[in-house]
């Protein structure tokens, strides 16, 4: 029986018991995350990390936790306080939303009832993801908005325009995986996997999704909407307390939820690996969950590593990329992909498939040599010419005499002077 076929049937407390347990792996996700970044980002700095609370410090996110929410609420007297409390509530209320069509595992069994662990299932699933992900930044921009301060509105306004320039890219990348399994379903893209995974053979939308999944929630080095450096936190610098802390947990939950997407969408969802299928039925077949939180942690461990080593891009940068790279090359992509499909479809001989393939690289590296090109003239129109020596007197260096430093200086002087 297909997954669609048996959340249909499921009895309304079997649903509620399968919101309360998506909820709480959420929540789980967030506070072992949380400690993952720390202990990781800490080993690569070489340092030890938290350690204190708990094994291993495994409750300093829990105790962080109750830190921020027994601290004091401050709200400044030029805020609108309205939406400065809806704010954080929309951000942590949206990002749970996606979970409800994502498939965690196969056919299990739960309390006597065989059901899948995916709350329900529609032909347009991965649109109604991207639906709420666009409803969970105005989070960010009404937060910025109604602090009544500078920073925070430049947060906001810069999280408005990128989440508009890198989810046009993710939604674009995401074309392929539809044209490939025919459908927006999130079980139907699944079950589409189950001979080769979309990261293989659709792996420029893959690596697109990466890299927008990466902007679209705000970490580095695409962090742009907090910028510590020039922002002071940005669009939540002027919150505390339990506030603070929604905004913290809706952007690991947000991580979490992409993560979930690029699994199910490209990584086989909660398929095993190759060569270990037979795994699948293990405990009743809940051994699935265990592969699908393995890709997940894949892609958090991605998080991590970028933010460990990569330096915040400036924003014009970050623009650019977006909207000249991204875009162009998502678009030029589905046009190569859309055409292989159909001349697949209508068995076209392979000769000419392989002739249409080579001519569009032949392209794409013409393209590519062509732009280096009127790179490299527009660099070297825009360098300065050599200026001459200054001529006024200029510090001498650490360690140069005051002395040899004049002598210095007057001997390049003297040679100008015999040049000229």
């Amino acid at each position: 029986m297909s997954t669609a076929a048996l959340l249909g049937q499921d009895p309304g407390w079997i649903t509620l018991v399968k919101g309360l347990l998506v909820f709480v792996f959420c929540v789980v996700c967030t506070l072992m995350a949380i400690w993952a970044e720390r202990k990781v980002v800490a080993r690569m700095q070489m340092r030890i990390g938290p350690n204190r609370v708990g094994k291993f410090g495994l409750l300093q996110s829990l105790a962080d936790g109750v830190k921020l929410a027994l601290k004091e609420d401050l709200i400044p007297a030029a805020a609108d306080k309205v939406v400065f409390i809806i704010a954080p509530i929309i951000s942590a209320t949206t990002c749970f939303m996606a979970f409800a069509v994502i498939p965690f595992t196969g056919t299990v069994t739960l309390f006597g009832h065989k059901t899948a662990m995916q709350l329900t299932d529609l032909p347009v699933s991965v649109l109604y993801i991207l639906a709420i992900a666009s409803i969970g930044v105005y989070g960010i921009v009404l937060a910025g908005w109604s602090s009544g301060s500078t920073y925070p509105l430049l947060g906001g306004l810069r999280s408005s325009a990128q989440v508009i320039s890198y989810e046009v890219a993710m939604g674009l990348s995401l074309v392929a995986v539809f044209i490939y399994s025919g459908s927006m379903s999130t079980s139907e893209i699944v079950a589409a996997q189950h001979q080769w995974w979309f990261s293989v053979i659709l792996f420029p939308s893959f690596v697109i999704y990466v890299i927008s999944m990466v902007g679209e929630t705000n970490r580095a080095p695409f962090d742009l909407a907090e910028a510590e450096g020039e922002l002071v936190g940005g669009f939540h610098t002027e919150y505390s307390s339990l506030k603070f802390a929604l905004f913290f947990l809706a952007e690991y939950v947000n991580i979490v939820g992409v993560s979930a997407l690029a699994t199910t969408l490209f990584m086989g969802g909660y398929h095993a690996l190759p060569g270990l299928t037979f795994t699948e039925s293990w405990l009743g077949g809940w051994f699935t969950l265990f592969w699908f939180v393995a890709k997940i942690s894949a892609f958090f461990f991605l998080f991590i590593w970028l933010r460990g080593t990569l330096p915040r891009l400036r924003y014009d940068q970050f623009m650019k990329f977006g909207w000249k790279v991204l875009i162009p090359t998502s678009l030029v992509w589905i046009l190569v992909l859309a055409t292989l499909r159909v001349m697949s479809q209508r068995a076209v001989s392979r000769p000419l498939v392989i002739g249409f393939s080579i001519g569009v690289v032949l392209l794409v590296m013409l393209a590519t040599t062509l732009y280096d090109r009127s790179t490299e003239k527009a660099k070297a129109a825009n360098v300065l010419p050599d200026l001459p020596a200054p001529r006024f007197p200029v510090p001498a260096l650490p360690g140069q005499s005051l002395i040899t430093h004049v002598q210095e200086i007057e001997a390049e002087a003297e040679m100008e002077n015999h040049n000229g």
